[in-house]
């Protein structure tokens, strides 16, 4: 039976929605308890869990949450102080964007590196395994392992990395690297000095790639990203939220090159469902992606819905408005 007011989050390290939902717990001060998904606590995690995802959050009334981004919403409208949307409608709008973006396009940032090399399938196949069967022996964790690894790989068409993709995804990664480290260098959070939902949303991501040996080498380069990294851990307010005067010299660039592609591409997909496709290819800055269109992607429609949503309720801003043309954003999201 769980603490009066204590929330139980069922996820894994190398979950980067799990992550980001317990660094958000942390930030607000959250009475909650951190419980690895194993064979443990399995049957504990079912009764709260809807799809076999996680994270999945028990809450002190015993029912259960899923899905990172509403759990977020929900517990920011629950726990407003300290909040972590940024003061105006066009900052707070920007920083959803960002974590959407975080969410479906920084995870193919780390999924693809993860499950692509075999020094980083196995890394991750075992760091796996010693946390859903602590109990077991090695050769039953090699075992597990190897069936792990052996899945995951043949899994990686799902987010759309495939021999076409690889070089547009790769070269996002590095991008999308210079980009943060320019913005984070002397500044403590994507929004200034306290952490937005931008900041739990790409930073779930770049964290759980940072615990893969390929991209550690190249985010031990960057040491402001390494730095936020750290901090988001287990973050703290150290100062307010910032201007977009401030912020837009080496934001603005993140949406105009990174988030924009994110856009077209979740568009693409949009209506490759909607209209029943099997397969997708759309024009990336002159770059052909092109891939299949699975039971996930219809996750992304449903986001990119929701977001689009988002956009309308603060369509008239002029400031977020001027934003989004410069940057290109607009036209897949009005």
């Amino acid at each position: 039976m769980a603490n009066q007011g204590t929330y139980r989050i069922f996820g894994a390290e190398l979950s980067p929605y799990s992550v980001k939902t317990r660094s958000y717990y942390r930030y607000k001060g959250i009475p909650h308890e951190w419980i690895p998904r194993s064979a443990d606590s399995m049957a504990e995690y079912q009764k709260y869990a809807r799809l076999p995802i996680i994270p999945a959050v028990a809450t002190p009334e015993d029912e259960g949450l899923q899905d990172s981004t509403p759990i977020l919403e929900a517990m920011e409208a629950k726990f407003p102080d300290p909040t972590t949307h940024p003061p105006t409608p066009a900052l707070k709008f920007l920083s959803e964007l960002l974590e959407e973006f975080g969410d479906e396009w920084g995870n193919k940032w780390m999924f693809h590196y993860r499950w692509k090399e075999e020094a980083d399938q196995r890394s991750a196949a075992e760091r796996l395994v010693a946390t859903m069967m602590p109990n077991a022996s090695d050769a039953e964790r090699a075992t597990m392992a190897d069936q792990i690894r052996e899945r995951m790989v043949g899994r990686v068409g799902v987010v759309g990395s495939n021999e076409a993709t690889a070089p547009i995804i790769e070269a996002s990664f590095a991008n999308g690297l210079d980009l943060l480290e320019k913005h984070l260098t002397g500044r403590a959070y994507l929004f200034g000095g306290r952490p937005s939902f931008a900041d739990f949303g790409l930073w779930g991501q770049v964290y759980n790639a940072w615990t893969d040996p390929t991209c550690k080498k190249a985010i031990d380069g960057k040491p402001a990203v390494r730095a936020w990294i750290d901090r988001m851990l287990d973050p703290k307010a150290e100062g307010d939220f910032e201007s977009w005067d401030t912020l837009a010299p080496t934001l603005e660039p993140l949406l105009q090159q990174e988030v924009r592609i994110f856009l077209a591409w979740a568009s693409a997909i949009a209506d490759a469902i909607a209209s029943g496709a099997a397969n997708v290819t759309v024009d990336l800055d002159g770059k052909s992606w092109s891939q299949t269109v699975g039971g996930p992607q219809k996750y992304h429609a449903k986001s990119l819905k929701e977001i689009r949503r988002k956009y309308g309720e603060v369509r008239d801003d002029p400031e977020l408005r001027a934003v989004l043309e410069r940057s290109g954003c607009l036209p897949h999201l009005a």
